[in-house]
């Protein structure tokens, strides 16, 4: 992001800022919103949320001076845009279709709604920035190919622990350091079965002004595996044990607690993604390793340690309010910051939270039905375990014991877009689909 406030500026002085559509406007795509407002050389000029009013509330809590319309329409966002207005919008296909915006950024954390949107976007020829990593871990590899063939760019927004560990990643990597292991702070202690419906669990939410639900999906690991995946799936990185190991540590001691088994540490092979439970949070962090006696010497002479383990950690990831920053990158130098490579290394699947019984209906993310794990997708697929970007809305057809990995084999699937997409991913990472077929039916989807 080196000198990308100098063209920022020069934007702003040209009269020429970096247009953003953001779709989703709660916590997080209010303060994208609130960040805009401070920023040169960008701005949110439209919104859309199912809820009309929180889309025109984002405006609001951002400060964001000028006179704020309702649009039905393309045409009428257009023409809002076009006279210096703030548009926003019930419906996000409102948002995608109108031509005055560089950029939309996806933050409703639901899959189904950001592999739509992604594939609207793209094909009303403009850029999409993905904070629904929900989205990006289920088919992100085919919506990023199918993006590029689009001639448009799809990227990881800045500011969440995976575009953060990213950063650490590509400076190591760029060094010729051995990455041992990449990975995060995890702020409160696991619960796989904490449920969204427990008054305490209500109360915590309410204080920190999320919904429950959103709240579950952190404490019952989740979201660190959704994090942890993405990471995974742009860098070739795996986790070593299914779950990942999540041990007691904190920020002084994360090289001796993620090295080689034989070295003293938790690991069985270097190479990997995992988290840490207590003082890391908000940290992100890379262990990396040389064996040259020289860089050794003068690891030490910079207080990095005696080695061959070292920490690089980074104290803080800003969440939203970095976002801005990836729209800026591809609307100006036409990149991106973070993007999943061509197939999926690692697949976050459902696991049973409680005993389930036929007939049921599983519900979202955070919720009452499942918990998640992270494997290899090679281990994910030979077990036909079911994706969490898919598990909203399945139908259990056989009992199902608690904490048991839930098999596509005794759940109905329910048919939407980010379903049809996964298995033509899976068929063209194993090869079963030519390219050009590919686009034919990824097109057909769209449609």
């Amino acid at each position: 992001m080196i000198g990308l406030n100098k063209e920022l500026k020069e934007r702003q002085e040209i009269g020429n800022p970096v247009r953003v559509g953001l779709i989703g406007t709660g916590q997080m795509g209010t303060d994208i919103v609130a960040e805009s407002r401070e920023m040169d050389g960008l701005e949110v000029v439209i919104t859309a949320d199912v809820d009309l009013e929180r889309a025109k509330e984002a405006y609001k809590i951002g400060k964001i001076e000028g006179e704020v319309v309702t649009v039905k329409s393309a045409e009428e966002a257009d023409k809002a845009i076009a006279e210096g207005k703030y548009a926003a919008a019930s419906d996000y296909r409102v948002l995608t279709d109108c031509e005055n915006i560089d950029v939309v950024i996806e933050a409703t954390g639901v899959p189904e709604i950001g592999a739509r949107a992604a594939l609207r976007t793209v094909r009303r020829r403009h850029d999409i920035a993905m904070m629904n990593v929900e989205t990006d871990i289920t088919v992100g590899p085919l919506l990023r190919w199918y993006t590029e063939k689009k001639n448009q760019l799809y990227a990881l927004a800045a500011g969440d622990e995976p575009a953060a560990c990213k950063e650490l990643y590509d400076f190591a990597d760029a060094l010729g350091f051995t990455i041992v292991a990449a990975g995060k702070g995890k702020n409160n202690p696991l619960d796989w079965h904490a449920s969204p419906e427990d008054e305490d669990m209500k109360k915590e939410a309410a204080r920190r002004g999320l919904n429950p639900y959103m709240l579950v999906e952190f404490v019952d690991g989740s979201k660190t595996m959704i994090e942890m995946a993405a990471v995974s799936n742009a860098t070739g990185l795996i986790p070593d044990v299914r779950g990942m190991h999540g041990p007691e540590t904190d920020r002084d001691h994360l090289n001796e607690t993620f090295r080689l088994k034989e070295d003293g540490g938790i690991l069985n092979q270097t190479g990997v993604v995992d988290f840490g439970v207590g003082r890391v949070a908000p940290g992100v962090f890379l262990i990396i390793k040389t064996d040259h006696p020289r860089l050794q010497e003068a690891m030490v002479l910079r207080d990095m340690g005696d080695g061959p383990y070292y920490t690089l950690f980074r104290p803080f990831h800003l969440c939203s309010i970095e976002v801005p920053l990836t729209c800026a990158l591809m609307a100006i130098r036409r990149r991106s910051n973070m993007v999943p490579m061509d197939r999926l290394v690692s697949e976050v699947f459902s696991v049973a939270k409680r005993d389930l019984k036929p007939g049921e209906e599983l519900d979202k993310i955070g919720g009452v039905s499942y918990y998640s794990h992270i494997d290899t997708y090679e281990n994910a697929r030979k077990g036909n375990f079911l994706p969490i970007g898919l598990a909203k809305g399945a139908e259990v057809k056989e009992p199902i014991a608690v904490d048991t990995a839930i098999s596509m084999d005794v759940v109905e699937v329910k048919p939407s877009t980010v379903y049809s997409l996964w298995k033509l991913q899976n068929d063209w990472m194993e090869g079963n689909i030519s390219e050009e077929e590919l686009l034919k039916e990824v097109d057909k989807v769209a449609d």
